[in-house]
């Protein structure tokens, strides 16, 4: 087996920051241990294993480091050696031992593997228990008023809104049991079609609104019990790792009222209950909630899982990175081509200048990424159903991650390269087609 010099680095990273002592050490002698394990490739590219346990691209242009997906080419990561001389390496980047106990979970969507069974069959067990009405109980109010009917209890909008909060990538398969337990509630259909539902996401602010509202209306014990449904949702949802992350991380922030109901008393507006909720999310868990702290960040997060998602086209000669820049013009020029250049500060020199010429060159051979008549290229197409649905989580994400920071609304029926890849996984479903008597899609259809 060839060595692989990142991966050798990364062990060995792991390793340094895990001793107890790392954390005294002072900041300049980390800095200095951390040069000492930086990687060069032929391209002229510097590599750091830093911050968020991620890996970062020392770019010669602006001389600024830049979070990246590290190499995917075998050849490449094999050629790595030390720089000489290594650049400086800022202290904001410098890896802690709650960066690497972060577990990231998947960035598969949930269409292709579906739900697991004990997943569904607890959350509908939980739904049939807390969907009646008790005395101090409410209806649904805030953000998530219109989506539901009248007479739906606030404990069932807390339960999806849990459900697709905790959601890496909500793109569903429309068959999907986890959201035909709730279509008797619902007022409206879901976006989407027969393949996928392409929900939006859901902001921590509309499930904060449920709690905030009893507690407004001095209704303390019925807040306290939303919340506390909150938690033993996420607390089901821990089981699959495409909800994971985000579970564990409202499970810290909400647990805590359990022991001290008082935990949210001066403050008493959504904005300042959210962020109250926010301050008791740990720092291992902060990458969890970057979309709420940092639009920003989490989108060169989420771009960087989509370009480890498609490390597979190595195998074809190209470049992840080039090829997930191209596939991100593609969908900005098809859904809101007017905020594209709002994404450049958010993109190193090499990704802006390939996002940019991808954009502005209609025969650029990068185009040749981009979907014909909702197929992707041969090329393009993922070497199984796990990468697929890998694939097609970090590119919704992507998505709805620079609709965020763009104040975009996202398409309701996917972008463009998402759901090209759904073409991909058509047939590697796990449950029966849509449109078959008995089946769950049955509840939703669109008309």
């Amino acid at each position: 087996m060839q060595w692989d010099p990142f991966d050798a680095i990364e062990r060995d990273v792991r390793v340094m920051i895990a001793d107890p002592r790392w954390a005294d050490v002072p900041a300049h002698t980390q800095a200095q241990a951390m040069a000492a394990r930086l990687l060069l490739t032929p391209d002229g590219g510097c590599w750091l294993f830093g911050r968020h346990a991620r890996w970062y691209r020392h770019d010669p242009a602006d001389g600024q480091w830049h979070l990246s997906a590290p190499p995917a080419d075998p050849r490449a990561r094999a050629s790595a050696r030390p720089p000489h001389p290594a650049p400086l390496i800022p202290e904001h980047l410098l890896p802690t031992a709650a960066d690497l106990a972060f577990d990231r979970g998947s960035t598969q969507a949930f269409v292709g593997p579906d739900v697991p069974h004990e997943v569904t069959h607890r959350l509908r067990a939980l739904l049939d228990a807390n969907r009646g009405m008790r005395q101090d109980a409410s209806f649904v109010g805030g953000p998530l008023r219109a989506m539901f009917y009248a007479d739906v209890p606030a404990t069932v909008a807390t339960m999806w809104g849990t459900v697709m909060w905790c959601a890496y990538a909500p793109a569903f398969d429309g068959n999907e049991v986890l959201l035909s337990m709730f279509g008797e509630f619902l007022a409206r259909p879901l976006p989407g079609d027969d393949w996928v539902r392409w929900l939006p996401p859901m902001p921590l602010s509309a499930l904060v609104a449920l709690y905030a509202e009893r507690l407004a209306a001095g209704a303390q014990d019925a807040a306290l019990r939303l919340a506390g449904l909150a938690a033993d949702t996420a607390r089901v949802l821990l089981a699959d790792p495409r909800f994971g992350p985000r579970a564990a991380a409202l499970i810290a922030m909400v647990e805590p009222l359990r022991a001290q109901p008082w935990l949210d008393h001066p403050s008493w507006d959504v904005t300042a209950i959210r962020e109250a909720w926010l301050a008791r999310c740990p720092p291992h868990l902060a990458g969890a909630i970057l979309a709420e702290t940092s639009p920003g960040e989490h989108f060169r997060h989420t771009l960087y899982d989509m370009v480890r998602a498609l490390s597979f086209v190595t195998a074809h000669g190209a470049d992840p990175r080039a090829v997930g820049a191209s596939l991100l013009a593609a969908d900005v020029k098809h859904v809101a081509p007017e905020v594209a250049t709002q994404l450049y500060p958010w993109l190193d020199s090499e990704l802006r200048q390939t996002y940019y010429v991808t954009l502005s060159e209609p025969r650029h051979p990068l185009r040749g990424c981009w979907p014909r008549a909702g197929e992707p290229p041969a090329a393009l197409r993922p070497p199984g159903r796990g990468a697929a649905a890998a694939l097609l989580g970090a590119g919704y994400a992507t998505g709805l991650a620079w609709c965020r920071l763009t104040g975009t609304a996202p398409p309701p029926r996917g972008f463009p390269t998402s759901a090209a890849t759904v073409s991909c996984l058509i047939h590697e479903r796990d449950d029966p087609l849509p449109g078959v008597p008995g089946t769950s899609s049955e509840w939703i259809r669109h008309t």
